[in-house]
Formats: structure tokens, C-alpha cells, sequence
């Protein structure tokens, strides 16, 4: 039976573009792009976990608003469930720290990237709204 990992990832707008953010070449789903976020730790809600993987993956602050999909992904490695939420800055800029390349891209502009298989569906929701 396959790992439960459950994920949060915020859809950052600002000036009508979202953050979009690359995985390194290292990591799992290598190169892959997706929204950041990160793994909800036992005992913190969704938005708990978001607000501490920005501020630690983006050395940012965030607004977090409506829950946009929660997603049910199976990879080789586990079972993914990622919970994507509309956000907005507040507070600095965003800097790379575990990503090697962000964009802000128009909703129109999302599918020209390569995601995580497990983003595609928010991503599906964002285009049409």
C-alpha cells in the first residue's frame, strides 16, 4: 500500500499573474512545475501548513483565500493530496530558495509549462474561471 502525503500549494496573484515555481533537478518530479507549497506536518490545518512553506520556500508573507481543488494523485512514490488555495502577498517579495526557477504567468499562459501531474487539475480550474 502506497504512502498518504498530503500537500498544500498557493496559487500567488498578483497584478492578474500567478507564481509559478520549478523543482530542482534533484528533487522528486525533477524540473517539474508547480505551485509552491509544500507537506501539511501533523497537527496543522491546510492553511497553517501554507502559511509556514511560504514563508520558508519563498521568504514571503501570504493572504490565503478560497480553496480552489483538492487533488488525488497516485505517483510511483505515494499517493499525493493536494489542497490548492487563491493567495495574494502581503508581505515582501518572493526569492527562491528550494526552486530553481519561478515565472508569473497569465491563466491563459499556465499550460505552456511542464506541471506536476498533480497540479494540472487546479490548473484546469484557474484557465476556466
Amino acid at each position: 500500500m502506497k504512502k498518504n502525503i498530503h500537500v498544500v500549494g498557493a496559487v500567488i496573484e498578483q497584478d492578474g499573474k500567478i507564481l509559478c515555481a520549478q523543482r530542482g533537478d534533484t528533487k522528486t518530479l525533477p524540473l517539474k512545475w508547480e505551485f509552491p507549497g509544500g507537506k501539511i506536518e501533523k497537527g496543522e490545518t491546510p492553511q497553517q501548513a501554507l502559511h509556514r512553506e511560504i514563508t520558508e520556500e519563498m521568504n514571503c508573507k501570504i493572504n490565503i483565500g478560497a480553496h480552489i481543488d483538492t487533488t488525488v494523485y497516485e505517483y510511483d512514490f505515494g499517493v499525493v493530496h493536494l489542497s490548492t488555495f487563491y493567495c495574494s502577498l502581503v508581505a515582501g517579495t518572493p526569492i527562491l530558495t528550494e526552486h530553481v526557477a519561478m515565472e508569473w504567468l497569465h491563466r491563459s499562459e499556465l499550460s505552456s509549462l511542464d506541471w506536476a501531474p498533480a497540479d494540472i487539475p487546479a490548473i484546469d480550474k484557474i484557465k476556466n474561471q
